[in-house]
């Protein structure tokens, strides 16, 4: 999103700041508002009827949250958590709906980004196809902290090394694996130096690297 439609958004709605945890907007609900995020990371979840619940993305700062439901009209797809403090400016739906009617230039950025979102998810749907937990598990990892992941502190600059605030049961969500699973692979990749795990948390040596990792481990 352009600093100018992040300009217009912000005067169109109310700054908020939501605590680890909350639940900014829940699956199945009625779309009543947009939100641009300005700062910390939303975690987009879905719940199948068994009850597994799939990681399917992270949202950061000057993205767009709850977009898809204001403009078709239909109810929540997913659940919105906050992961950490989250800052963002909340656009009631019927304000939003006003300035993509209004402003053509708005509208095509909404566009692009939704189109990107589609284009993000069929690739890692051909990405994943049919590999192994292992495999999947790496390329989540990979994908994940390379675009959310935030620098290590102490690091040397232009370090690679990636922080990801993410759960076991997050990443298998993300990976379509079990926990079990997940738990399995992050030791590997720890003994071939490529992670480190704690609690809540994923240091990643070098994303590319894992990428590099998935490929050797195809076939397990």
């Amino acid at each position: 999103m352009s600093p100018t439609w992040i300009k217009v958004l912000r005067a169109a709605g109310s700054v908020h700041i939501w605590r680890r945890g909350t639940v900014l907007m829940r699956e199945g609900e009625p779309a009543d508002r947009v939100l641009l995020l300005e700062r910390g990371l939303v975690k987009i979840t879905s719940e199948s009827a068994t009850g597994y619940t799939s990681l399917l993305a992270l949202r950061g700062p000057g993205e767009l949250v709850g977009e898809l439901s204001c403009v078709d009209g239909g109810p929540r797809s997913a659940t919105a958590t906050a992961m950490g403090s989250v800052a963002g400016v909340a656009v009631p739906v019927a304000r939003f709906e006003a300035l993509l009617g209004q402003q053509d230039g708005l509208a095509l950025a909404v566009l692009r980004m939704v189109a990107w979102r589609l284009r993000d998810a069929d690739g890692q749907r051909g990405d994943f196809g049919a590999r192994s937990a292992s495999v999947r598990t790496a390329l989540a990892l990979a994908r994940l902290a390379g675009r959310y992941g935030t620098p290590v502190p102490g690091a040397p600059a232009g370090s690679p090394a990636r922080r990801l605030a993410v759960t076991q049961q997050e990443l298998a969500g993300a990976a379509g694996s079990s926990r079990e699973s997940v738990v399995r692979v992050l030791r590997q990749l720890g003994e071939a130096g490529l992670v480190v795990t704690s609690r809540g948390m994923v240091l990643v040596a070098d994303p590319v690297a894992l990428v590099g990792w998935s490929s050797g481990a195809s076939g397990t």
